[in-house]
């Protein structure tokens, strides 16, 4: 079975990517019979070699198939007073007749749009109601809607569920279908518009043959967008969204006797028609011999290789996925030393098994380093390729693969929802292969998987591939005579109770402040030492911090850098460095039973990092090629160019927001910068080691004393850093950069805010959550849901030692450019005049903001990630479990004057990314401020 799934789903609308499977019998194995024979000894002695034993996990869960059809999964975890639902529907893009394509795809959508019983924002009862990990997927296989909720929102989330299940048909107007085609085409646009966007449409077409379920992606082609008709939309729901199609999986905080008499409640009465054919297999297209060279604005040349492979359930997928692994994706794998690191013809390379239920398909990505000629790396890709079906597995490689997943695995099961979490294992399970167990089942066969095994796909799935028809009876469904009141919502019981473990503080015998917070739900320990320098500490060689954190884990002590990345396989545990604004910092995730060793490859990384003089060669090469990648996407360019505009071009704050420096600066990095930044920043009197998981400060104290406690501080007086204050511009200025050939703008505005500050601090975000902060915000509705000139507009205020930039975004179709911008200063004027903050508003931010709490501290990662922005600012241990008292004693004219006090839209920085042929004149004409085109730079 392939354990990406279990780690995080993969549900890309417009391309359809998912990762699912589990290993069965109905591939013929590569082997003929001769070949076993002579290779048995062989075989049990890579069996052996290669077995790792897999961790013990269990999902219990009781499944049940109601009488309409509907199949219904639930799995209790009391830990936390939560609930998630996913419910999937047995209908992706590969079910569309020709000419309708897409429909998966804008149903998803549609069905964000409300139903019969609440018509208008689905979203809305959630964002008021606590609700977190909401989210709808299409993919060629399935669609899926999943949400958390605090447990006493269950009823709401389930009536409003199956609302738009058994009654969404009438609520499906010739406006709401219009509004939402106008919305999947912005996403279409805006995914043609990023580099590389269209390379998975153009797979699809080339490697599936005409009429294939799987030659067109789920997002769907413009022209049958514009010609579904209001009939063919209802058409589809009638056949498709139904009991019988789909299943539901509910897991959490809930019994599984109260679970089921809600489904039956709001799920019972609904009936089924009959599910309608469906295609069950369809013969492996033969191998593609083709070579296709596409034109497009993109920075770097990128290599796509594709060969078509058996589909989800095969006995050879398990071995597939773990060559992927072995080909690339890991810093020791062959295609990764050998075109990155070695012969550095290349900046990156991925690779991956890509599971369907009719077909699949294994691919790998390259992205050619520029100046190197793409036939010289097609001829080393191909080489290398070849050699490794011959003779390239290594079974104690494969063995640090398969812990380094199964450490990931464990990590990873902490969620009850959203992506990856429990419910969704349970969900794939069942949609692929009518077992919710089959997945954690599966962690066995996987253990399993030899090397020889691997060997043997390699040699066969570069080639090869029959045709079944599965006819059933027809089933008779039935459907309750009653179901749930459907005249009002439930009620949302607003009571949230958190129980989070007391922190400790204790000091080592260097003088290393520690904070403790114990978890013990799953074995593993997270660990983050934080220490104040970032990008702010950079001076004149802006990417210095960024680069010293991306350069820990390239050696350490007596390891270099590729056995550093084997020790840390061998242990599952993950090390590596972080860097933002006014803080770098160095996180360990590691497995309990391996802590001991973890620690000590942790210290080495913190006291004696190498910053090996050739792996910074290719490090700062690598990083100015994706600062070239950075300047070809419209939202890297903006993020780039706003920040020296904002606070000038020598700020401590003036790099880009990207973090990844400037040309200059990373250019100009030395090895001796490197060790002169570790020697100045990183110090046990500068920093602070935030602990959570499954830990007890009897343990760890010794062992962090045995560590990390023998680092001492240098003589020598820690530098400060001196942020200075920049005053706003005295009226608003714009900034335009030219991509011609653009099919959106990118629209970006920046103001400075005063520092963080407890005083005020709800009041603040609540004002510009409200605004233009959340989904259901003034601009996202406006932009987005009335206008349907974007896919989404939004802002975010950085959270920085100094002042905070404020940035808006919003990327939108070309000749809506001025209107938007237009429409954008509207909003603000309007929201510090004649349209302040509603009473509605403001308490549907609290009820969201305090509900969401139940969820906001589920995982080891959640809680300390809050643990450090406490320490960070100084604030006791109760601020963040007072949180909900202090939102809940808003009122709006606190609300009212925030916004007064910051908002200032005639004192934005804008900066504009379009074709500016088409959009300059229209800009200048809304005189909103001096507007000057910014150079193009190399």
């Amino acid at each position: 079975m392939d354990l990406r799934p279990l780690l995080i789903s993969v549900a890309i609308a417009i391309t359809g990517l998912t990762a699912c499977g589990k290993s069965t019998d109905d591939t013929p194995h590569a082997l003929s019979v001769d070949k076993e024979a002579a290779a048995s000894s062989k075989a049990a002695a890579s069996d052996k070699e290669a077995y790792v034993p897999p961790p013990k996990l269990e999902i219990p869960f009781h499944k049940e198939v109601l009488p309409n059809g509907l199949t219904v999964i639930v799995h209790e975890d009391h830990k936390a007073p939560v609930v998630s639902t996913n419910l999937w529907y047995k209908v992706g893009s590969k079910d569309e007749p020709p000419g309708k394509t897409g429909f998966a795809h804008l149903f998803e959508h549609l069905m964000f749009n409300g139903s019969e019983n609440f018509p208008g924002e689905y979203f809305e009862p959630f964002q008021r109601s606590g609700a977190t990990d909401m989210n709808g997927t299409t993919s060629n296989d399935r669609t899926n809607y999943f949400v958390t909720v605090p447990k006493g929102a269950l009823d709401m989330a389930l009536w409003m569920e199956s609302d738009r299940m058994g009654h969404f048909k009438g609520a499906i107007t010739q406006e709401v279908l219009d509004e939402q085609r106008g919305v999947v085409k912005n996403e279409k646009r805006q995914g043609e518009n990023a580099p590389y966007g269209k390379a998975f449409d153009i797979i699809a077409k080339s490697t599936f043959p005409k009429g294939h379920p799987y030659s067109w992606t789920p997002i769907g082609s413009m022209e049958d967008l514009d010609n579904a008709s209001l009939e063919d939309v209802k058409k589809w729901f009638e056949d498709h969204y139904q009991p019988a199609n789909a299943v539901l999986v509910i897991a959490g905080d809930v019994t599984v006797k109260d679970a089921m008499a809600k489904v039956r409640k709001y799920f019972g009465d609904i009936p089924s028609t009959g599910v309608q054919p469906r295609i069950k297999n369809w013969e492996l297209p033969t191998q593609v011999k083709k070579r296709e060279v596409v034109y497009d604005q993109v920075p770097q040349t990128r290599i796509y290789k594709v060969w078509n492979v058996p589909a989800v359930g095969s006995e050879v997928e398990d071995a597939l996925e773990l060559m992927t692994s072995l080909l690339a994706n890991r810093k020791n794998s062959l295609l990764y030393r050998r075109l990155v690191r070695d012969e550095q013809v290349a900046t990156s390379v991925s690779a991956f098994y890509y599971g369907r239920q009719l077909a699949g398909q294994l691919m790998i990505i390259v992205d050619v380093k520029p100046g190197q000629s793409v036939e010289k790396v097609e001829d080393l890709l191909n080489k290398e390729l070849k050699e490794f079906a011959k003779n390239g597995v290594n079974a104690d490689e494969l063995r640090r693969v398969k812990q380094s997943e199964f450490a990931g695995l464990v990590k990873g099961l902490e969620k009850t929802g959203g992506f990856g979490g429990k419910s969704d294992i349970l969900a794939q399970s069942e949609f692929y292969f009518g077992d919710p167990g089959a997945l954690i089942e599966g962690v066995e066969d996987y253990a399993k998987v030899s090397a020889l095994e691997v060997q043997e796909v390699a040699e066969q799935w570069l080639k090869e591939d029959s045709y079944t028809l599965i006819m059933e009876p027809k089933q008779k469904y039935t459907a309750a005579a009653e179901g749930a009141d459907r005249s009002k919502l439930p009620e949302v019981d607003k009571n949230v109770e958190l129980e989070l473990p007391k922190q400790k503080e204790f000091t080592l015998k260097n003088g290393l402040k520690v904070v403790l917070a114990e978890r013990h739900d799953t074995p593993v320990v997270l660990m983050n030492l934080q220490f104040r320098s970032g990008a702010s500490a950079d001076k004149n060689k802006p990417g210095l911090a960024s680069v010293a954190a991306q350069m820990l884990n390239e050696g350490a002590g007596d390891l270099d850098s590729l056995e550093f990345s084997s020790r840390s396989e061998e242990l599952g545990v993950n090390i590596g460095g972080g860097s933002g604004l006014d803080y770098n910092n160095i996180s360990m995730s590691a497995l309990k039973t391996q802590l001991e060793p973890s620690l000590e490859l942790f210290e080495k990384v913190v006291t004696e990092p190498r910053f090996p003089e050739s792996d910074l060669e290719r490090v700062k090469s690598n990083r100015l090629d994706a600062i070239a990648q950075e300047k070809a996407q419209p939202q890297g360019l903006a993020m780039r160019e706003l920040p020296p505009l904002l606070f000038g071009e020598n700020h401590p704050y003036g790099s880009p927001l990207t973090g990844s420096g400037t040309p200059e600066g990373i250019k100009s990095i030395t090895r001796e910068d490197l060790v002169n930044f570790q020697k100045t920043w990183v110090r046990p009197d500068n920093a602070t080691l935030t602990i959570v998981g499954d830990v007890t400060e009897k343990e760890i104290e010794p062992l962090l004393n045995e560590t990390l406690g023998k680092w001492t501080a240098p003589k020598s007086e820690l530098p400060k850093i001196e942020v200075a204050k920049v005053p706003r511009p005295e009226k608003a200025r714009v900034y335009l950069l030219d991509r011609p050939g653009a099919q959106q703008s990118y629209i970006m505005a920046g103001l400075l805010m005063p520092p963080w500050q407890p005083q005020g601090a709800e009041a603040f975000d609540a004002m510009t959550n409200i605004i233009a902060g959340k989904f259901t915000s003034r601009v996202n509705m406006n932009l987005r849901e009335n206008k349907h000139w974007s896919y989404g507009a939004r802002a975010v205020s950085l959270d920085t030692e100094g002042q905070r930039p404020y940035i808006l975004f919003a990327p939108v179709q070309t000749d809506k450019t001025a209107p938007a911008i237009k429409e954008l200063v509207k909003e603000y004027e309007e929201y510090l005049g004649e349209r302040p903050i509603t009473a509605k508003e403001l308490e549907d931010y609290q009820n969201d903001e305090v509900l969401k709490q139940s969820a906001r501290f589920q995982t080891k990662g959640q809680l300390l990630s809050s643990i450090n922005w406490q320490v960070e600012k100084g604030l006791p241990e109760e601020y963040i479990a007072e949180y909900p008292q202090r939102v809940s004693a808003l009122n709006k004219e606190k609300v009212e004057a925030s916004a007064k006090e910051y908002l200032a839209p005639d004192q934005f920085t804008w900066v504009i990314v379009g074709d500016l042929s088409k959009i300059k004149g229209e800009v200048e004409a809304l005189d909103i401020g001096p507007v000057e085109v910014l150079p193009a730079k190399d």
